[in-house]
């Protein structure tokens, strides 16, 4: 197999097994290898791949780690992806899931069948986080509608069938009643709504049961598949799903770096909080970049809108973050009981407030995990504060303090219970509830953070081209709760922010919502993806009422999953069909219509920075094109790419033309975003502040327009950005500039100026990745024949929008 693979210098997400479309086996994607080698990809992303529960959707519910999955094509088919892919110097990411494996279906996974059968002798019984004091050395399965359900439970041979549900008998045991088998087996079945689980699972998610990647065993049998595609050259580098869940992160890391060596491009799940640092020890390019997310689009939220956005959300009284930290705690029964447990075994303390006090010690912990080396001091600095504020709790808190000091079990299982309840409280509760811009209720978000000053994002953007300059940068993934595009819609309230209170006063009035606090909410998401141009189709109509349903349970106000309240949910529903049907719908049309040319241009404007900034950008399937996606599975719906693919070969929707010309530019001058420094950039004069620009190296420079509803008003008058030193040609445009530039000029056809310096232009492009030194004729040919070269690559000036930013016609 060729090895002129290029490094890492852009991705593009796909999700394999999707509900239909373009994209769900290797042979498919293979299909579209033209099109994205012509939009600039380097390397291709891709969602799980090994053996995964029949029919799943995603591909996270793994039941054989060992396999590649053959309804993907299997390992033929993966190698014909590989090389097909490496014949025009591209390569493979794939996103590997080391915390949990399915168990959703048994039968489909011969571990946990196994175990469930032979109970604690069975061979794989140490690969699962199965708590055996729990039952008495039995495994708890909540798998139950209710307790009724076990009359209908039948013998079946060697099995044990309950509806849909297939068990094993463990040998020896099968003579009797149906309930007389049932009792003699390694394993109890509860109601599933109990909190009752006798194994350790992805936060709350019963049939996604943990392994115990800490044992050496387990970690080289699920790990062989993995270092195969390594070691042949097949893929170049790894995602890691969840990696606060294992009891040892940074162990993991270092032993899957030594598995795979040094070469593989790894980035890790992980969510960073406002302020907190990767771990510098860790063995791996970055974060898959969450903390990007927050700076790239808190740069756009407008801070003149909010005092009257909190005000709007005022009557939606949401609870304090610690507040539902501390009540996410309490309700987790089971895994408290698992640390209790381990912090009575530590210390032989039995103090009767153990409970009470760690969850209020939980309620103070922000970050998933305190045990990383720059988040260390943040669990003493937490025991310090709770016995300081409730002193009634101080013996137990000792207690507590003294049972994880030495990094033991106690201390593993309080790690992986603070990711579960902070993950629980944070991205089920508070996203879900607080209303006052839920464009920054988003992974790596904190919406108490009004979005983010330039001088934060600069700040970050210098940090991380010093420390992990090859770090992903993404704007949508898999799991965000809203598409890049929603989110610009909706943070352009922060500069609509008192005609959008006034709106939401009219509508709560007119049309109130069975609960005032989830209307707020819903509002301003229903105006993330309502049509700015017509009518709302059934099948828009649908994805709201299936949002509503998730979002209100999520929530946890009136309805949930564990418990729903059908009559309120109903009501909610018939509240929004009176939004579809009724007069409120033109009035939001008004609204979208009169935000749309700003979300647009904030959408451009994020993505030119998300390609740029220091980092790996990720393209997410799809979204080089507008994307109007609201949370899973919603955002994984099918894509289009032969519409995509006519776009590109136009290079006429503005979108694309940002997206391929950036990731062409990454091509043409890897140094510079591979190695190359960050430098802010200053405008200067009255409309400086709608400008945020830098320099990448010597080389390139990156200036974008923000705040356009204000700057519709004033102008940009006299602002200008200095540029350095020489010659500057713009690759969106081909427009060129030097020294003091206007920013009337700069900005006169997109919201984005990606500037290069012309004197030292690469010039008589021939295939990008040739010039590079990463591909081969075949590759440079098949780039010409595209018609992708230099006149496409700047656009045909005839081909361009010509409209004026004034009118902002992005």
């Amino acid at each position: 197999m060729a090895a002129s693979v290029a490094p890492v210098l852009s991705t593009y997400r796909l999700q394999l097994r999707g509900p239909g479309g373009a994209v769900r086996t290797f042979d498919d994607v293979e299909r579209l290898l033209g099109y994205f080698d012509a939009l600039g990809i380097s390397h291709l992303y891709l969602s799980p791949i090994l053996t995964a529960v029949a029919g799943s959707g995603h591909g996270y519910d793994v039941t054989d780690p060992t396999t590649v999955a053959d309804d993907l094509g299997g390992t033929e088919g993966l190698a014909r992806l590989a090389a097909a892919a490496r014949t025009r110097g591209m390569g493979l990411i794939v996103d590997i899931v080391p915390n949990h494996v399915g168990v959703e279906v048994p039968a489909q996974n011969r571990w946990w069948w196994d175990v469930l059968r032979h109970g604690a002798s069975s061979p794989f019984a140490h690969y699962f986080d199965i708590d055996w004091d729990f039952d008495a050395g039995r495994i708890v399965l909540p798998v139950l509608d209710s307790g009724q359900d076990l009359a209908a439970l039948v013998c079946d041979g060697d099995t044990l069938a309950l509806g849909g549900l297939v068990l094993p008998i463990a040998p020896g045991t099968g003579a009797g009643t149906p309930t007389e088998v049932l009792a003699r087996q390694h394993y109890r079945l509860v109601d599933w709504r109990s909190g009752a689980c006798g194994y350790r699972r992805f936060l709350t998610i019963n049939s996604l049961a943990a392994l115990r990647q800490e044992d050496a065993e387990v970690f080289a049998v699920t790990h062989r598949e993995v270092a195969r595609w390594c070691t042949e050259g097949l893929v170049d580098g790894l995602r890691i799903d969840h990696l606060d869940g294992l009891a040892d992160p940074v162990g993991y890391l270092r032993r899957l770096r030594r598995l795979v060596g040094p070469e593989p491009w790894i980035v890790v799940e992980k969510n960073l909080a406002a302020g907190e640092a990767l771990d510098p020890v860790l063995p791996v390019a970055g974060t898959t970049g969450y903390d990007a997310l927050r700076l790239i689009g808190g740069v756009f939220v407008d801070p003149a809108g909010q005092s009257a956005l909190t005000e709007s959300a005022a009557p939606a009284a949401v609870e304090p973050i610690s507040a539902l930290r501390r009540a996410t705690a309490a309700a987790l029964h089971n895994d408290m009981d698992r640390v209790l447990r381990a912090v009575t075994a530590a210390t032989g303390s039995g103090h009767a407030r153990l409970a009470e006090a760690l969850a209020a010690l939980l309620s103070r912990i922000g970050v998933y995990r305190c045990d990383y080396t720059p988040t260390e001091p943040i669990l003493a600095q937490a025991i310090v504060e709770t016995a300081a504020a409730e002193p009634e709790l101080a013996t137990a808190l000792d207690a507590i303090g003294a049972a994880v000091a030495d990094g033991g079990d106690a201390a593993i299982r309080l790690q992986q219970l603070c990711v579960t309840v902070v993950a629980g409280a944070a991205e089920a509760r508070l996203f879900h509830r607080d209303p006052r811009l839920v464009s920054l209720n988003e992974f790596g978000g904190e919406p108490g953070r009004f979005g983010c000053t330039v001088a934060e994002f600069h700040a970050w953007s210098g940090t991380r081209v010093r420390h992990h300059p090859h770090a992903m940068t993404t704007l949508s993934t898999h799991d965000t709760l809203r598409g890049e595009d929603v989110r610009a819609r909706i943070a352009v309230l922060s500069q609509l922010a008192d005609r959008w209170s006034e709106a939401m006063r009219s509508w709560q009035e007119r049309l109130p919502c069975p609960d005032p606090a989830t209307g707020l909410f819903l509002w301003q998401n229903i105006f993330g993806i309502w049509p700015a141009d017509g009518p709302v189709t059934a099948t828009l109509r649908h994805r709201l009422h299936a949002y509503t349903r998730k979002a209100i349970r999520e929530a946890g106000r009136h309805t949930s999953w564990h418990d729903p309240d059908t009559v309120f949910e109903q009501a909610v529903a018939d509240w929004l069909d009176a939004v579809f049907d009724g007069p409120i719908a033109q009035e939001l049309t008004d609204l979208a219509g009169i935000a749309e040319p700003h979300a647009r241009s904030d959408a451009l404007a994020q993505k030119l920075l998300a390609l740029t900034v220091p980092g790996v950008p990720d393209v997410y399937q799809g979204s080089e094109f507008w994307e109007d996606s609201l949370t899973d599975p919603d955002n994984r719906r099918p894509v289009d790419f032969a519409a995509r693919r006519a776009a590109l070969s136009a290079l006429r929707h503005p979108k694309m033309r940002i997206v391929h010309t950036a990731l062409q530019l990454r091509w043409d001058r890897p140094k510079t975003f591979l190695r190359g420094d960050y430098r802010p950039v200053w405008a200067a004069g009255p409309a400086a502040e709608h400008v945020v620009a830098f320099r990448r190296g010597d080389d390139v420079l990156v200036a974008v327009a923000r705040w356009t509803v204000r700057l519709g008003q004033t102008g940009w008058g006299t602002t200008e950005l200095i540029l350095p030193e020489g010659q500057w040609s713009d690759r969106l445009t081909g427009r060129s500039w030097s020294g003091g530039t206007a920013a009337a000029e700069l900005f006169a056809e997109l919201p984005g100026v990606l500037l290069e310096r012309a004197d030292d232009m690469i010039v008589g492009q021939q295939g990008h990745r040739r010039a590079c030194g990463w591909s081969n004729t075949a590759t440079a040919q098949h780039r010409d024949d595209a018609g992708h070269g230099p006149s496409t690559l700047r656009g045909d000036p005839e081909d361009r929008n010509r409209q004026r930013p004034d009118s902002l016609a992005f």
